[in-house]
């Protein structure tokens, strides 16, 4: 079956002005030729990207984007540590690799942003030879959401990497699989701990797909917009001395040989604003257009890992890909709880979850199971991850959560891959007609399913059936909440799933978070004429 039934053509992407399909000599908007391998957890990705960096030496280039970068990370567990966010980049630049980062400039740290943060953390690279720029080219209450690492070898391309997804560079995201939270934590709500645990994923690319992530930097970069137009900011930067000039950036090296059978599409969203982006005058929504062309060849099962799964907007496809067709089932892992716990800030969180919740559950009834997960002490893991795998054909992992923010108003950048090689186990049909499971969505499903259900590796044969996965995860939670209602007597059964149930707000607090949900924690960034239209 040809790529294009599942992936994006330039068309589909609806954003002639980027440079980023037109760099592909066969004019796909995907890349052939990749190997891509997931990074569960930040303690994994840490450790993959340390490790090729200290590799890199005078003249090579390493790009990054972050939503926070914090300084003083510490890379890994090790005692002593070996190194922080700061150092692994200074020292980069010291050596003369050619360090070029935007970060996004952030809102306030009186509101728990990162303003401070992301401002040290440039400081810190230029005073090292390196470039960071604050970046603050967004919408009225946006941000840059990106999260991404590329890293490329002068003369030495079998070395060429990138890493994308949600993991930010920041505290609170080196936890690993036994989820005990990273000890250096930012706190949420109360009810995860003061070390809450976290479950994320990245992405390392290898092939031609890092010349594509390379160029999703440079249009950023050479963006001839200003960094930004708040004149407090501007004044600011002038007193600080602060870098506001995106130099020019190295040639563009050729594009890495193949290396695997993964066909990679980079999707992203960028708003439409006032003097929009040079690469995106309208902005560009291929995150939201590729969920609506690939959920409409939905059959089996479709799996979701998500921070918030909000907004009726983003629901629409998943319900109307249910009622399409009536064997299809849909399991969704959330955080229990929204990360806020304030009066103002918990209700409207609240809000958005249950109206997607009534509209997934009114399409697809009792095929429709949502989970939230705990470790093994009973604290609730909070999930940062944004993962999608369809009929084990399509997946896809980015910054990019299923949100109208995500799909209109942020920048966001998502990597979705189509493998060319068959699974060959059973069973080998998926999907629609003449379509086949492939081994990079089924292992990637089967990872995250081990995880939550408490099994080793290579015990997951009974998984791969999507009725007996979709089986497996609701017979291991609901024996996880019997032990619990039982008075947890007994050895603690496995599996870390708990059912999630909406929590009813009362009438009076829908009509005042409604406002609130809507404009402040899932704004719309489309064209009016798109928001007319409900279109993306």
């Amino acid at each position: 079956m040809e790529p294009d039934v599942w992936l994006l053509t330039p068309r589909e992407r609806g954003n002639p002005a980027t440079r980023l399909d037109a760099e592909h000599e066969d004019g796909t908007a995907w890349s052939d030729g990749n190997q891509v391998h997931p990074l569960i957890h930040g303690e994994v990705y840490f450790a993959e990207m340390v490790a090729c960096i200290a590799k890199m030496q005078d003249g090579d280039l390493l790009l990054f984007t972050d939503w926070r970068g914090d300084p003083d990370q510490l890379l890994d567990g090790a005692e002593p540590a070996t190194g922080t966010v700061a150092q692994l980049l200074c020292a980069a630049a010291r050596r003369g690799v050619q360090v070029r980062g935007l970060l996004w400039r952030s809102h306030l740290d009186q509101m728990r942003f990162s303003a401070k943060e992301n401002r040290r953390l440039g400081e810190l690279i230029e005073a090292a030879g390196g470039r960071c720029l604050l970046d603050m080219r967004v919408r009225p209450g946006g941000s840059h959401h990106q999260k991404f690492v590329v890293l490329r070898h002068q003369g030495r391309p079998e070395l060429d990497v990138a890493f994308v997804g949600g993991i930010d560079l920041c505290h609170g995201r080196r936890d690993d699989a036994r989820h005990a939270g990273d000890p250096q934590a930012l706190p949420i709500a109360a009810v995860y701990g003061n070390q809450p645990p976290w479950h994320d994923a990245q992405v390392a690319i290898r092939g031609p797909a890092v010349g594509d992530v390379e160029a999703v930097f440079r249009e950023r970069w050479e963006d001839p917009a200003p960094l930004t137009r708040n004149p407090v900011h501007r004044l600011r930067a002038l007193f600080d001395h602060e870098d506001t000039r995106a130099r020019v950036l190295p040639a563009k090296l050729p594009a890495p040989q193949a290396c695997g059978p993964h066909s990679v599409e980079l999707l992203r969203t960028y708003p439409n604003r006032w003097r929009g982006y040079a690469f995106a005058p309208q902005g560009e929504r291929s995150i939201a257009r590729s969920y609506f062309k690939v959920l409409r060849r939905a059959r089996d099962l479709i799996y979701l890992e998500d921070q918030y799964l909000w907004s009726e907007q983003v629901a629409e496809p998943f319900a109307d890909a249910l009622v399409a067709n009536p064997a299809l089932r849909m399991t969704v892992v959330v955080p229990r709880w929204p990360d806020e716990d304030g009066r103002l800030s918990r209700p409207p969180s609240l809000f958005g979850r249950n109206q997607v919740l009534e509209m997934l559950y009114q399409a697809g009834g009792d095929r429709v199971a949502v989970y939230g997960p705990e470790n093994h002490a009973g604290t609730p893991v909070y999930v940062h991850a944004k993962v999608c795998v369809v009929d084990d054909i399509w997946a896809s992992i980015g910054s990019d959560n299923f949100n109208l923010r995500s799909w209109t108003h942020d920048s966001e950048l998502s990597c979705a891959v189509l493998d060319q090689t068959p699974d060959a186990r059973e069973p080998r049909t998926a999907g629609g007609p003449g379509d086949y499971p492939r081994a990079y969505a089924r292992n990637l499903r089967l990872q995250l399913a081990r995880e939550h259900l408490d099994r080793p590796d290579g015990d997951d044969a009974d998984l791969c059936e999507p009725l007996s996965a979709f089986r497996a995860f609701a017979r291991s939670a609901a024996a996880l909440d019997e032990w619990y209602a039982k008075g947890r007597i007994g050895p603690r059964p496995p599996g870390r799933l708990r059912p999630y149930h909406a929590e009813h707000l009362p009438r009076w607090t829908r009509t005042w978070a409604r406002p609130i949900y809507r404009h402040v924690f899932d704004p719309d960034g489309r064209p009016a004429a798109l928001r007319r239209g409900n279109a993306f």
